[in-house]
């Protein structure tokens, strides 16, 4: 461990470097904690030698390093409560009850990207448990229509289906098919059930069989997978670590790459409420930081990140997703 003055330093350093983005000379040390320029600049030396500093080619202040700011989250970051503007923002949308969950996972996190300038990532998993209860479908005209899949857990899912030359009729025995003889099957396996017990023998009661199986399976494997969702992908812009072509290049590739994002839910997991991956530790890219956080509810199960610099607001992140987490686990059952 670090003596106390080092660890004050430290911190004075992390959190310099964070809100001005620029490297942190001993001058600024001193003036905060009133020591000399020698003690200061003797500290800064040794902490730089153990690993958790790192001195620029461009100034003789210093930034922290990865294991820098590892020290800091793990013994040094101390969380504040939310501000009355953030919680308002956000509790408007919780309490919106016309909007489904996955509604309001998503305009959350929308507030979230633009308070922090971060980019948010939603990985969303229907649950295995949830089976399907119902399927129906509202026409909207003669080519448009929005299918409505219910869970036994409440969950609804809604799609939206463009067909053409397809009667009512059609699709009115489809649906029947369906619930008739998949209702109960978990969401998960639908699909496979469509394949190998509907598709078989839809062509005797459906004139357009194959459009319309098509349609459906569509719907149930969508529902099936991962939904992944980014949001504010085009913060990364707004931070200096991310002005050279290439590296945004490479990130915005990840941002846009499934696999990509699903390793930010295969990331090691040390069950706490809320993980911090820093550089290296993370499976997504060097230069960042990932902050996520597992949800679970009787109906919908899934994780929320937030991916910014290494320089990143720790504590106000962490902060942000604790009261996200909490607000869906407990409001959205």
């Amino acid at each position: 461990m670090l003596s106390k003055r080092q660890n004050e330093i430290l911190k004075l350093i992390v959190i310099s470097y964070i809100n001005l983005a620029h490297p942190v000379p001993s001058s600024l040390i001193c003036e905060k904690l009133n020591c000399s320029s020698a003690t200061v600049r003797n500290e800064m030396m040794a902490l730089e030698e153990l690993g958790y500093l790192e001195k620029t080619h461009t100034s003789s202040g210093r930034v922290p390093s990865e294991a820098g700011y590892r020290y800091y989250v793990d013994n040094l970051m101390e969380l504040k409560e939310l501000n009355g503007e953030e919680v308002y923002k956000l509790q408007t949308i919780f309490n919106n009850q016309q909007l489904a969950l996955s509604d309001v996972i998503t305009k959350s996190l929308e507030i979230v990207s633009d308070m922090t300038s971060y980019t948010s990532i939603i990985l969303d998993e229907k649950s295995h448990e949830n089976k399907l209860k119902e399927i129906s479908v509202v026409p909207i005209n003669e080519r448009e229509m929005v299918v409505l899949v219910v869970t036994d857990k409440g969950y609804v899912e809604h799609k939206d289906l463009r067909l053409t030359d397809v009667s009512l009729e059609d699709v009115k025995n489809t649906v029947k098919l369906i619930n008739d003889l998949i209702v109960g099957t978990p969401i998960d396996e639908v699909s496979s059930k469509l394949e190998f017990e509907i598709k078989p023998i839809i062509g005797r009661y459906v004139k357009q069989h194959e459009m319309l199986y098509n349609a459906f399976y569509d719907v149930f494997r969508d529902m099936s997978g991962q939904n992944v969702n980014v949001v504010g992908k085009n913060n990364i812009f707004k931070h200096k670590e991310f002005n050279d072509v290439e590296k945004i290049q490479d990130i915005f590739e990840k941002f846009d790459d499934e696999n990509a994002l699903l390793s930010i839910k295969e990331n090691n997991t040390d069950n706490k409420d809320i993980s911090i991956y820093i550089g290296h530790e993370n499976n997504l890219d060097d230069d960042v930081t990932v902050i996520k956080t597992n949800y679970k509810t009787d109906k919908d199960n899934g994780t929320i990140a937030i991916v910014g610099p290494k320089r990143m607001e720790y504590s106000r992140v962490v902060n942000l997703l604790e009261y996200i987490k909490k607000q869906i686990e407990s409001e959205r059952k």
